[in-house]
């Protein structure tokens, strides 16, 4: 969700499998979709997004112009989980460079809530057994951790940094903001189909359905050889897939979520 070098990668890794490789996709534009979602903003004339020194500026709502009654997108989702590329509904932003994007990158992967998020999900991977080879105990349990955080890198970098990067399209997620559940949710799903590019307008999503591919390929690289499977691969492919759809759904409604139970609009 150019040169294919993400799947060329995880290709190197699993060609013992002898299953054919997916033929290449060609980025073009998406004509019939209406450029005036707000996942397409207007780009801002003679001007560039500014990180603050925190790194997370870039999804900062339009405050001058904001209603201070609007419910915005914050930084944190309950606090702990990063939210730093949402962007507030009806926000128009200018383009990214490269840098701004693997510096978002950069602060998904190495926010401290990462390594607490990478340790609830290698205990329920231990828990499940879900790699018996790495065992169980303290030992077993640093196995599927270090792995859990390499699999974030992986995933962030590719998906979030480099992809965006090579394929001139932005990484942040422009909140819908409007309209019917269905309508907001099928939006936001949908953006792991579709993105912005830099210029504005819609494209298929290459950074994120090459990315994800090219990340769980080298995923299996560490991981057990049994696991250096097409079948493996593309199984943990489309998990990453669904995963980034079910957050791009909560980051739409976090506000709302906010608003209504903690009544706050603060974008801080």
């Amino acid at each position: 969700m150019a040169v294919l070098f993400g799947v060329l990668i995880s290709g190197s890794v699993v060609a013992s499998a002898q299953q054919p490789i997916l033929p290449p996709v060609t980025s073009f534009q998406i004509s019939s979709v209406d450029v005036s979602l707000p996942d397409a903003p207007s780009v801002m004339a003679g001007s560039s997004s500014s990180v603050a020194a925190d790194g997370q500026g870039s999804g900062a709502p339009d405050t001058a112009h904001a209603d201070p009654d609007d419910k915005v997108q914050t930084k944190r989702i309950l606090g702990i989980m990063p939210n730093f590329r949402s962007v507030s509904a009806d926000t128009k932003l200018p383009a990214q460079t490269a840098k701004e994007k693997f510096v978002i990158a950069g602060h998904d992967t190495f926010d401290y809530s990462s390594f607490f998020i990478a340790a609830v999900e290698a205990g329920v991977a231990m828990n499940g057994a879900s790699y018996p080879e790495f065992h169980q105990g303290v030992k077993g349990y640093g196995r599927y951790y270090w792995h859990t955080l390499a699999d974030t890198v992986d995933e962030n970098f590719l998906v979030g940094g480099a992809g965006p990067a090579l394929f001139h399209t932005d990484n942040r997620f422009y909140t819908l903001g409007h309209g019917s559940f269905l309508r907001r949710a099928g939006y936001a799903t949908g953006r792991v189909l579709i993105t912005r590019e830099d210029n504005g307008d819609q494209t298929i999503n290459l950074p994120e359905l090459i990315g994800a591919g090219a990340a769980a390929g080298i995923s299996s690289t560490y991981y057990p050889t049994k696991y250096q499977t097409w079948t493996k691969v593309g199984q943990k492919w489309l998990t990453s897939m669904v995963i980034d759809g079910a957050n791009f759904t909560l980051k739409e409604f976090w506000p709302d979520i906010n608003h209504k139970l903690f009544h706050t609009h603060d974008s801080n």
